[in-house]
């Protein structure tokens, strides 16, 4: 073995840990440090009565809609999109993008509105988010968005409600 070698395999071993640490699943205290909304405590069967049953099924079940389904893959005014349990602002229209998957699609969320978590239901482990305040499932996000930052928000449409720019927004429910 030779030196340079012998120095790279140190240097492998020496960068392990930080490796790990950020390829890790972010656990709830990882989360919770990165938003910025009061989680609510209310459980999922409350919001049953307060979303219809296909919304329901999405965000709460973690049900996926099928592709092409919601009008909203086409919508492309001006406005924000809320969580359609909690109402609290999740994506800004300007966002948006045609991602050709079937689904409406965005390149970033609004900031400290999002919660993570990993998901393993198609074997491959993915990046499943939720609404940050009611815990409501919204979609998955992948590396394969448009730069710069190179993500794709894909979002099940049942679970948004789309509010136009310069519209009232509805008071968060509780």
């Amino acid at each position: 073995m030779n030196r340079r070698a012998v120095l790279q395999s140190f240097a492998t071993l020496a960068a392990l840990p930080l490796i790990s640490a950020c390829s890790r699943s972010k656990t709830a205290a990882d989360i919770s440090s990165t938003i910025t909304i009061k989680p609510l405590n209310k459980p999922h069967e409350e919001w049953r009565g307060l979303v219809s049953p296909a919304a329901y099924q999405v965000l709460f079940e973690e049900d996926t809609e099928p592709p092409g389904s919601s009008a909203l893959n086409k919508e492309d005014r001006k406005g924000t999109y809320l969580c359609a349990a909690c109402y609290l602002p999740l994506f800004d229209s300007a966002n948006k993008y045609e991602s050709g998957t079937g689904w409406p699609s965005f390149t970033q969320p609004i900031t400290g509105h999002i919660g993570t978590a990993r998901d393993f239901k198609m074997i491959l482990p993915r990046t499943e988010y939720h609404c940050a305040r009611c815990g409501g499932h919204q979609g998955h996000v992948f590396k394969d968005g448009p730069l710069p930052r190179g993500e794709r928000w894909c979002n099940n449409g049942v679970a948004l409600k789309f509010v136009l720019r310069g519209a009232q927004l509805p008071a968060l429910r509780s």
